[in-house]
């Protein structure tokens, strides 16, 4: 059985004065909810009052109220009684807004479901992952092919980290992954870690001290390329260690990115000591030997704000990083 809706003349004079009072966008924005758009969807699609409540899973008078309701927020009658008095017929304004209204669902319904599912091969989302040049230079390598392999619309950017900042920057959604050293970290923060690694000794091929293994004496008479990603300086960790020893090393030349490196080594006669998974990329221009003395591995972790906990795009983001960190210090 349907519902006639505005078929007595008194309904059509209350409708027409209800529809003509001219309600401010921002209030009829704010007292739209999804529920009036299924609803005017339904009739649209059933022009039916019964069977627009049955697929709404709610009664005929709701249904009545929610139409009520859209006609004085659309300020038009939306919808009149057919002349058999059976069904509805709509009005040409709902049916021009019905082709808007079937794209507004459509992207509503992603919008809900983005909250849930993921799918890293439509995906056009942005990545963004502080890392100083070091853990870049160890992981992008392996990280960018699985990335662009399974997520082959979205982006990913490589940034300096703020240190002082992170963890606003990590709240705020500017940076959605942080690497770095353990006590990089901050209470606040979730992290994991990604890979520990060792330090070797690097040299050109055809080096002229030959290919045997280095002694600490050579070590110390050899000039030697140090990584200041700071810029400048010419002692690091390394010269702390040798100076435990009572040793020193000669360091000549000072760059600030570790992408130079392999390139000026294997133009020259220096040596340099950097973390072995980064050197043996060049394994087809340099010599890799244990370097004469010890020194301590270091260990580089993963950190995401709590907020990110849930994500499942974060959740890809962190387990791809994770996985690319563990293949690679398996080869």
């Amino acid at each position: 059985m349907s519902v006639n809706l505005g078929n007595r003349a008194g309904d059509c004079c209350r409708l027409t004065s209800a529809c003509c009072f001219e309600v401010p966008l921002t209030q009829r924005l704010s007292d739209f909810d999804i529920g009036l758009l299924l609803t005017l969807d339904a009739l649209l699609k059933h022009q039916n009052v019964t069977h627009a409540a049955s697929r709404l899973n709610i009664t005929q008078s709701a249904l009545s109220a929610r139409l009520t309701r859209l006609r004085q927020l659309l300020n038009d009658p939306l919808f009149t009684t057919a002349a058999s008095g059976r069904g509805m017929i709509p009005t040409p304004h709902a049916l021009a807004l019905q082709p808007e209204l079937t794209r507004l669902l459509e992207r509503l319904s992603d919008f809900v479901n983005a909250a849930q599912l993921f799918d890293p091969a439509t995906s056009k989302r942005v990545y963004r992952i502080a890392a100083t040049d070091n853990p870049a230079a160890i992981l992008a390598p392996d990280l960018i092919p699985r990335f662009k392999s399974q997520a082959p619309n979205a982006k990913v950017a490589f940034t300096m980290p703020n240190k002082p900042r992170i963890v606003e920057h990590l709240e705020q959604g500017d940076v959605d992954l942080f690497i770095g050293a353990a006590e990089d970290g901050s209470i606040g923060l979730i992290g994991q870690k990604l890979f520990e690694e060792e330090f070797v000794t690097a040299q050109r091929h055809g080096h002229p001290r030959g290919k045997g293994p280095i002694t600490l004496d050579e070590f110390c008479a050899l000039d030697h390329l140090l990584i200041s990603t700071s810029g400048g300086h010419f002692a690091g960790m390394i010269d702390d260690a040798l100076a435990e020893i009572s040793r020193e090393r000669n360091v000549t030349v000072s760059i600030q990115s570790y992408a130079l490196a392999p390139l000026v080594l294997a133009n020259s006669d220096l040596i340099c000591t950097l973390p072995r998974r980064f050197l043996k990329r060049f394994a087809q221009v340099l010599d890799l030997f244990e370097a004469p003395l010890e020194l301590s591995p270091f260990a580089m972790n993963l950190f995401w704000h709590p907020r990110m906990r849930s994500d499942p795009a974060h959740i890809w983001l962190r387990k791809l990083v994770i996985h690319s960190a563990r293949s690679s210090h398996q080869e």
